[in-house]
């Protein structure tokens, strides 16, 4: 095994960063317009726009679960990854179609809705698989691993940067007709990175030992399975139990709770899906352990990304109406605020891969759970500098844009202590046979927070409506932006209480 931290990295990070790039392009260019088309273009009100927008972003990161249950036992993850991508683009049209329908209020709905299924179903078979190719580039044990994902995280932010200021710069105008260019420029991103995969996925995802991989499910390839690990066969009554479980589950959290169909849904399998792979009968003692770590950090993650995801969301609201966006006597377009996040990850990211590599030849790296505990800790921080920024002043009144730019940098160095680590450790604790479905569960929880991001919002005060947290009433935006503060910084101490206890769990795993 190579612990090397000195070797350069594999060409194939490179391609999949490049693809990345393309493939973020696409969804951040049209998640950059989505709000504000709907509430522009096609006359949604505020809170139904929120109700849409978390639907959406929660199951775009539920999907994932389906892409790699699919990529792990039948079609392999390049397979995946290509259907995947096709369906991506057909959803990014259908995004167009709406966008240029959009004076019919009623076909446009229904073609907006058709390319959001296109895009979450496309989502679904493309990421989880993308995101595992870059831990199977490296041989077990290799601590140049956080690193690459890291810098494959940077070829994230890179497409999540551009798109937004060129969509944006096509759609984001005073003509609501202008919002099907930016569309478009997502649709053609989308198509290029579809041709690029294919062209050049054969030469580039290969293996340390040179080997192609993902070309065969995990289940059906022998390289991938553990000789010594039973196999075990799951039954149609098996099966038929836990679907019924989640119909019971699903009903249950309809009819008892404030849940819409799909919160129910995401809500519903975001405990039963787990639960059926820890399950499973072939996992070993330390398997389990390791994967209930998986579980337990992605709970935590949810908190992170509840607040995170405001940024497409409430704090778009908070760009557009109370923000000075005037620079030297130019009005910069709400959805570029949408590119700072990235541009700050594109600038930091190379700074904290090296920390991790410098920090891990000193042995001084802090454990997966730890660094993830800092990142909840900076999103809280970052929360409580634009609540005291906003604190007293009037609704209408705009404040000055370094009060969101501050926001970004802390959330994104945040974000950088959370998100790419996190690939990395389900990529170091998952089983191999369970690689891609278990990168699927991770992304569930992004499924649950997305949900909750979008219900969150709903809570952005708004003259002349009410809106209530446990019994009290919303009444401006400081209050508002300390529900995040108090969110964050609760999940930040009490992971880093428990990360001594993960840590353990992980048995030996950094």
């Amino acid at each position: 095994m190579s612990h090397s931290t000195t070797q350069k990295h594999p060409k194939g990070l490179y391609f999949i960063y490049t693809v990345a790039i393309a493939e973020r392009f696409g969804y951040y260019g049209m998640r950059a317009l989505f709000v504000l088309y709907m509430i522009n273009a096609l006359m949604i009100d505020k809170e139904l726009s929120s109700v849409i927008y978390g639907n959406y972003t929660g199951l775009v990161y539920l999907t994932p679960l389906i892409g790699g249950y699919v990529a792990d036992k039948y079609w392999g993850m390049r397979r995946s990854m290509f259907w995947g991508a096709v369906m991506m683009v057909i959803g990014q049209l259908f995004m167009f179609a709406s966008a240029l329908n959009y004076q019919d209020v009623e076909l446009a709905k229904w073609l907006m809705y058709i390319g959001l299924g296109g895009l979450i179903f496309g989502n679904g078979f493309f990421k989880p698989n993308v995101t595992t190719f870059v831990g199977q580039l490296y041989e077990q044990g290799d601590r140049r691993l956080d690193a690459a994902y890291t810098i494959f995280y940077m070829g994230v932010n890179l497409g999540a940067f551009a798109a937004p200021i060129i969509c944006g710069y096509l759609g984001n105008t005073d003509n609501p007709a202008d919002f099907k260019w930016g569309f478009l420029m997502a649709a053609i991103v989308s198509l290029l990175c579809l041709v690029i995969y294919v062209l050049f996925k054969d030469k580039y995802l290969v293996g340390p030992s040179g080997n192609p991989i993902g070309v065969e499910a995990a289940a059906k390839n022998k390289e991938m399975t553990n000789p010594e690990t039973p196999t075990v066969k799951i039954t149609f009554k098996e099966i038929a139990l836990w679907l019924l479980a989640a119909v019971i589950l699903f009903v249950v959290l309809l009819y008892t709770s404030d849940y819409d169909v799909i919160g129910s849904f995401i809500y519903a399998a975001c405990l039963v899906l787990p639960a059926y792979v820890i399950s499973d009968k072939s996992l070993t003692k330390i398997e389990r352990h390791r994967i209930a770590v998986i579980y337990i950090i992605a709970f935590f993650v949810i908190f992170f990304w509840a607040a995170f995801e405001q940024a497409g969301i409430s704090l778009t609201y908070f760009a557009e109406e109370q923000t000075d966006r005037n620079l030297f006597g130019w009005t910069m377009p709400t959805s570029w605020f949408q590119s700072f996040n990235a541009v700050f990850v594109v600038i930091l990211a190379p700074i904290f891969a090296k920390l991790w590599v410098k920090l891990g030849q000193k042995n001084m790296e802090p454990a997966s759970p730890v660094k993830q505990a800092i990142g909840l800790f900076l999103l809280s921080i970052g929360y409580l500098l634009i609540a005291f920024g906003v604190r007293g002043v009037e609704p209408g009144v705009k404040v000055s844009i370094l009060w969101l730019t501050g926001l970004y940098f802390i959330h994104t160095m945040g974000e950088l202590c959370l998100s790419p680590i996190g690939l990395s450790m389900v990529n170091k604790l998952a089983p191999v046979r369970f690689a891609s479905l278990l990168m699927g569960v991770w992304y569930l929880s992004m499924a649950t927070a997305n949900k909750f991001a979008g219900a969150l919002s709903t809570l952005y005060p708004e003259a002349g409506k009410t809106k209530m947290l446990l019994g009290f009433e919303i009444t401006n935006l400081y209050e508002f932006f300390m529900i995040f503060v108090i969110i964050s910084a609760v999940a930040a101490f009490v992971l880093f209480g428990l990360s001594k206890w993960l840590e353990k769990l992980m048995h030996g795993v950094k």
